[in-house]
């Protein structure tokens, strides 16, 4: 006898083809301007950002950054789907959803040139700070989650990885922490194909990344990241699940890095230039500006003035950060420790000296 005891699917959620064309009945709110154009311009916004960052980085005013590049849609549309009441356990490329959830652009690029100021604003609230340790946020996550449900808060935690995440032993413990204990968590892996140099097919022989929930009894899907309608329904399922004490979720989310890993990797060395260009076809800005132009919600006039405006924005922030002196060198120290060990105390002394500072 031979029973079959666990079977399951994985579906993939899409609502618009490449160009913009709905692939089925869109849901009866995707027929107002709002959300989508308030998706659009922060879209928008987030790749100027991006792009001035990485010029910034270029001219030496700026230490190493990692770009958001094809990925503008998963941050806009889940930081507009929180509520401030949720909890933000962000990765390293998650600067659009950070600006959406109030941390200043300016903090944002603080932190990138290496001012830890600009990593512990008071505008973060009760989000977490960014994880350039690949992995190590989900268990974080997994923690801000056991607290809400131990306060009986209605609130969710919000994490978000990228592909290579999912291969670390963090990510599964994670998982199965949130799965055993019914969590509020909603994990957000970005598929961006892309660890570093390592492929997707190279990371993992599963079919989907999606599956690795399966096996911690947490529900799981695909979504297309370069789709925003898409995205908003399954985060906003994922959210309310979680808000109403039905557990965990994962969601992974397809998108493509159209950059480099960050400014110092070339990704020309490890990826096909062919590869990239038919990535960029799938564009998530374009593919939101092709709908809302087919639908008569967006014009030639507001993309200009969208354009300006976030250029100023973008400009004014720069601005800002520029002007911004640097901290004491032995203000290093500060951010290290709740109470301070006193055997600390002859290196900031020694830090200060060299650093020109006062005794």
């Amino acid at each position: 006898m031979r029973d079959i005891v666990f079977k399951t699917e994985i579906a993939l959620t899409r609502y618009l083809s490449a160009d913009g064309k709905p692939l089925d009945t869109l849901p009866p709110w995707c027929s107002a301007a709002e959300p989508l154009t308030t998706y659009y311009r922060w879209m928008v916004l987030a790749r100027q950002f991006d792009q001035k960052a990485i010029a910034l980085q270029r001219t030496g005013q700026l230490g190493t950054y990692a770009s958001s590049l094809g990925a503008e849609a998963i941050d806009v549309v889940t930081g507009h789907l929180m509520t401030p009441a949720d909890v933000l356990v962000p990765y390293y490329r998650n600067h659009a959803l950070q600006m959406i959830r109030g941390t200043p652009m300016h903090d944002i690029l603080l932190y990138w040139g290496g001012d830890e100021r600009g990593n512990s604003g008071a505008a973060m609230g009760r989000d977490l700070p960014n994880a350039v340790p690949i992995a190590t946020q989900t268990l974080h996550a997994a923690g801000a989650a056991a607290a809400l449900k131990y306060r009986h808060q209605p609130h969710a935690v919000v994490c978000l990885c990228g592909d290579g995440a999912t291969s670390k032993g963090d990510f599964a413990e994670a998982l199965n922490l949130a799965g055993v204990w019914h969590l509020p968590l909603v994990m957000i892996v970005n598929n961006n194909q892309w660890a570093i140099s390592v492929p997707r097919h190279m990371q993992c022989a599963a079919p989907t990344l999606a599956q690795k929930a399966l096996a911690a009894g947490i529900p799981a899907e695909q979504v297309d990241g370069n789709d925003a309608i898409a995205l908003h329904e399954v985060i906003e399922h994922a959210l309310v699940r979680a808000r109403s004490g039905k557990g965990p979720s994962l969601i992974e989310a397809l998108s493509y890095r159209l950059s480099d890993h960050t400014t110092a990797d070339d990704a020309s060395r490890y990826r096909a230039p062919e590869k990239l260009k038919e990535a960029w076809q799938n564009d998530p800005i374009r593919r939101l500006r092709h709908y809302l132009l087919d639908q008569g919600l967006w014009d030639d006039a507001q993309e200009r003035a969208c354009l300006d405006e976030a250029q100023n924005r973008v400009q004014s922030a720069v601005e800002q950060y520029l002007a911004t002196p640097p901290e004491p060198v032995e203000c290093m120290f500060e951010y290290l420790y709740a109470e301070r060990p006193e055997q600390l105390s002859g290196q900031i002394d020694s830090a200060r000296i060299r650093g020109g500072g006062s005794a």
